[in-house]
Formats: structure tokens, sequence, C-alpha cells
């Protein structure tokens, strides 16, 4: 069955159904990018991650090579600075070395190192995140995954 309008009125939606739309796009938004913005972040830590755990490797062999860890950050295969972290050496002579990942930007206050034992640690990270002295956080709440 056809409806015919009345005269004067027009189709459309009530004010009410507009502000129920709203209503529920701005609770999905008030879980949803919160939830993508950790994701964004857990991504550029996995930069870090890797970054540190191919260093080690690298310092391994250099130590090999050299039969000391002094130098290695002059090395092709010490990792170099990004948009998100920049790595430094501290500690190095013939049996120590610790490698220290310091986030910068978007990445900014979190700090990871390694050192020769393999021991990982988060000794700093932006408020909520936490620290560890015996892996990497990569969630809120002080939560790792590797």
């Amino acid at each position: 069955m056809k409806r015919r309008l009345q005269a004067g009125y027009a189709a459309g939606y009530t004010l009410v159904e507009v502000m129920i739309t709203v209503a529920i796009i701005g609770i999905l938004s008030a879980v949803a990018v919160p939830a993508y913005t950790d994701y964004v972040t857990r991504g550029r830590l996995a930069e870090a991650f890797t970054a540190l755990g191919l260093a080690q490797a690298s310092a391994e062999q250099f130590w090999a090579n050299n039969r000391t860890y002094a130098g290695f950050d002059e090395a092709s295969a010490f990792p170099a600075a990004s948009a998100n972290f920049t790595y430094a050496l501290s500690g190095a002579s013939t049996s120590a070395y610790t490698i220290t990942a310091t986030g910068q930007g978007k990445a900014d206050g979190f700090v990871y190192t390694i050192n020769q034992s393999g021991t990982k640690a988060t000794t700093g990270s932006p408020t909520g995140w936490g620290t560890s002295t015996t892996c990497w956080v990569d969630r809120k709440g002080g939560a790792c995954s590797n």
C-alpha cells in the first residue's frame, strides 16, 4: 500500500532518530579510538623489540671477532635511530654490555634494555604501562608477551 504524505510534510528522519544515531556513534567511538591507539602504540614497540633482539645476536658476533663489546655501537650491525626509537650502548667491556632503546616521538617515554645475558627490562614507560626487570612491557598494566 502506498502511503500518501500530508500536504506540507516532507519525508525524513525525526530529531529523536538523528540524536539516537549520534549517541550510538559517540559511544562506539569512545570505545574504539583508545583501543586503536593502544594497538598502534604496540606496533611501534615491536620495532624496538626486533632491533634489540637483532642487536644482541650481532653483539655476540662482534665479540667473537674482537673479544670485546667495546666499540660495538660503531659497528654497522648496531641499530640505527628511527622515528620511534634511539639506541645506545653502555657499560661495554670485554664481558658485558647493555643496549638501550629510548622512545621518541609517538613512542616517547618507553625505555627498553637488553644485556649480554639476554636479560630484558622495561626501565621506563608512560603512565599506565608499567615497568619490569624481567621482560619488555608491551601492554598497559605492565603485561609482557615476550
